[in-house]
């Protein structure tokens, strides 16, 4: 990459360079939002809108980035986020994306949609080792899928709760987006699916189908009965959610909306994520996802309440553009620039880092 005319040297970059690389089927999958895509370019502007106030003076030796999270040291608070389909932006998929997180040593969430399955990619890269879960219409299926992720090694649930139907996603319909006979989320194959009855005159598809089979509050209670793994809740934009799942014993909350891809004109998730963490009140860790694209972003989440960020798109665009080098020199460039936002905010440890920073 270093000798190539148009070397990246920030996310941004990768961005433009992944849209050259992929056709308008795949650009239109991983780039789009739901409906006009106003939460999606929220996620990122409202980012821009928080000023950083540094203090000065506070060098010396000894500063890290490291953490932990449910049992396991971590070098940096930058997980990858689970992302479906990977296969579409470089045919080593999610594979190449788990070495380059276990080379960068970055946490990384795998998808249930993954293009590979769950044991390779756990085996490809020691720190994939959380396992991204959508509830299945079929309890003995979701079932099989948490026995397997337990076998192979996956060490925490992260259960999504945000898209019990899919958003209104124009920019695919304008593409007609399908996936090819190449790609398939290999670890639903041969999972039990309950017979479907036909819906009724004046019934509704969205109420009386989709919704009719959409997980609850009962069925997070029965996934934590069933596993003794930590359970963390992906796709909560409410407080008073936050304090449900807390009080229901969920083990974490990811702030998520899943990238702008289902609610439009959700909130966004920086601005949720301060009144989040204030309901959980330090009783379990909060994470948060979407739009971060800088140190920068990084230092703003964690100031504002977060353990940890979670990085999507910019991680497929890393893979469109050249494999897993791509995914690992993404993850490389945004530790970097987040230790030097440390430094010039005069934080030397995670624990230094706070609302103070913050001016809205």
């Amino acid at each position: 990459m270093a000798s190539a005319p148009q070397s990246p040297v920030c996310l941004a970059d990768y961005e433009r360079m992944a849209e050259q690389r992929l056709d308008a089927n795949a650009w239109a999958y991983f780039a789009g939002g739901s409906a006009d895509e106003i939460t999606l370019r929220r996620n990122r502007s409202r980012f821009d809108e928080l000023e950083l106030v540094p203090r000065m003076l506070r060098g010396g030796a000894g500063g890290h980035t490291r953490l932990e999270l449910f049992g396991r040291a971590f070098r940096h608070p930058i997980f990858v986020a689970p992302m479906a389909h990977q296969k579409l932006a470089h045919a080593d998929g999610d594979i190449a994306t788990a070495m380059a997180a276990d080379a960068q040593d970055a946490g990384m969430v795998l998808s249930t949609q993954a293009s590979v399955a769950m044991e390779d990619a756990a085996k490809a890269g020691a720190t994939c080792r959380w396992f991204q879960l959508y509830m299945q219409p079929a309890r003995d299926a979701t079932l099989q899928l948490v026995r397997r992720a337990e076998a192979a090694g996956f060490e925490v649930l992260v259960l999504t709760v945000d898209a019990p139907i899919n958003g209104v996603r124009n920019r695919e319909h304008r593409v007609g987006f399908r996936l090819p006979d190449s790609v398939e989320p290999v670890n639903l194959r041969g999972l039990p699916v309950p017979s479907v009855e036909p819906l009724k005159d004046g019934n509704s598809a969205v109420f009386d189908h989709f919704m009719a089979a959409a997980p609850t509050w009962n069925d997070v209670a029965w996934l934590l009965g069933q596993t003794k793994l930590p359970v963390v809740l992906k796709g909560i934009l409410s407080p008073q959610d936050a304090s449900e799942a807390v009080d229901a014993g969920v083990h974490g909350i990811i702030v998520s909306n899943h990238g702008g891809r289902t609610l439009d004109t959700a909130i966004a998730t920086i601005d949720a994520l301060p009144d989040i963490a204030a309901a959980v009140g330090g009783r379990v860790p909060v994470l948060l996802d979407g739009g971060i694209r800088r140190g920068t972003d990084v230092l703003k989440a964690l100031a504002l309440g977060a353990s940890a960020v979670l990085v999507g798109r910019p991680i497929v665009y890393g893979l469109a553009v050249n494999g897993a080098l791509g995914v690992a020199h993404v993850l490389r460039i945004l530790r970097d620039e987040f230790e030097i936002a440390m430094a010039l905010t005069g934080c030397k440890t995670l624990s230094d880092i706070g609302p103070q920073l913050i001016r809205r």
